[in-house]
């Protein structure tokens, strides 16, 4: 019997999904495909498959299990210390014990209040760039620095550290091509770096969520001081990787798309259902969700084993021509963005949503309000795209203006 194909990895085009994964969503919904060890998993493309399978407890998202699906050698190193599992790796109830103890922040509510702070902090590095003067590179002087000094706050983090963790954290879980053992080490230096952190706040807590959980959890007896390093780990990470990318590749798409760029300055209005788009085009975590099934369930006619482990992709769910008509374009006046899977759905879906949402509506149009002529300083050709890692996006945005 012949091998199933390998999970489609290769883009044709930067800004396109690979082909392949549409033709499995109109083909073959819930596929096999074969991960870089050559296990085996069910690939989910199709928009409504995917929502069911996020959303049916019967997917576990219980990163020891041995049968869930590793989407890298990196991942590995998650499964060998069972005693760092994130939340975002757990099942109810104790996935919503530990998440409901740092939703605070993450609300509406909460997030709203963070508006003018998301501002200064844009503001702030736009006239770092105007006086610098061009060319510029909108990934390194902004796209990285919005969401990662914004985390560094909110949790308590010395954003002067940036670099360290930066580094290191895109070697721990994002690199496609780093070693197990390049992963461990790197993932190894950050968590000494928080467990500094979160000691010095068992000292002295601050007004930051890290410093809150000291006070409200640690105290109390409901959280160790360990399970406070890895919440800190996951929210750092999360915080400032994926809203990075997706701030870097939104801005390319408005400084290579004329009349996209008009529509968005031309009525504030439009920026909340741009935001969305953009988000349902981009879907920049590019190989999907893992999960293993924990007992036998059919999912679009295909019956998946207990033990099976199974992908979901949010890319080619976003693309779903069934749902989203021409999908493959970027069209600010889409009714239905805001169905996209771009934060996942469910139990699981994106803690930080709100936040990044809100971070994107700010700064995408200040950096075109801020630089009206700006334009790509290199060919599209020349752009380095993120092929190399697991999350989507450009290594570097170089403009002039």
């Amino acid at each position: 019997m012949s091998q199933p194909p390998a999970l489609p990895g290769r883009r044709e085009c930067p800004l396109d999904p690979p082909q392949q994964l549409g033709d499995l969503r109109r083909e073959r919904p819930v596929a096999r495909v074969r991960l870089w060890n050559d296990d085996e998993a069910w690939l989910v493309t199709r928009h409504d498959l995917a929502r069911q399978v996020l959303q049916d407890r019967r997917f576990s998202a219980d990163a020891t299990n041995p049968s869930f699906p590793r989407l890298s050698p990196g991942l590995l190193v998650g499964a060998e210390r069972a005693g760092r599992r994130s939340f975002s790796r757990m099942d109810e109830p104790e996935h919503g014990t530990l998440r409901r103890m740092v939703a605070q922040p993450f609300s509406t509510r909460s997030v709203e209040l963070r508006r003018a702070e998301i501002e200064t902090v844009v503001a702030d590095l736009l006239d770092q760039i105007v006086h610098k003067g061009p060319p510029a590179d909108l990934v390194r002087d902004f796209a990285l620095p919005v969401p990662t000094q914004m985390i560094c706050h909110l949790l308590g983090v010395p954003y002067t550290d940036h670099a360290f963790f930066q580094d290191r954290t895109a070697t721990a879980i994002v690199a496609r091509d780093a070693t197990a053992e390049q992963s461990r080490t790197a993932r190894a230096e950050v968590y000494a770096y928080l467990d500094d952190l979160v000691a010095a706040k068992e000292r002295d807590p601050g007004d930051d969520l890290i410093g809150d959980l000291v006070r409200r959890q640690v105290r109390e007896g409901r959280l160790s001081h360990d399970d406070v390093v890895t919440m800190a780990w996951l929210l750092l990470v999360a915080g400032h990787e994926t809203t990075a990318n997706m701030l870097a590749l939104s801005l390319l798409t408005l400084l290579t798309h004329d009349h996209l760029r008009a529509a968005m300055l031309a009525d504030p209005a439009v920026v909340p259902r741009a935001v969305e788009e953009l988000l349902r085009y981009h879907s920049v975590l590019k190989d999907g969700v893992p999960r293993v099934a924990t007992e036998d369930v059919t999912i679009g006619g295909t019956l998946i084993r207990a033990g099976d482990g199974v992908i979901i992709s949010l890319p080619a769910a976003n693309r779903d021509e069934s749902v989203f008509p021409a999908p493959d374009t970027v069209d600010f006046d889409r009714p239905n963005a805001h169905q996209h899977v771009a934060f996942g759905h469910g139990l699981h879906q994106c803690l930080g949503g709100t936040l990044a949402n809100l971070e994107l509506q700010i700064a995408l149009p200040a950096v075109l309000r801020r630089l009206p002529g700006a334009r790509l300083a290199v060919p599209l050709r020349e752009i380095p795209f993120r092929d190399d890692m697991s999350v989507h996006g450009v290594h570097a945005l170089p403009v002039t203006w």
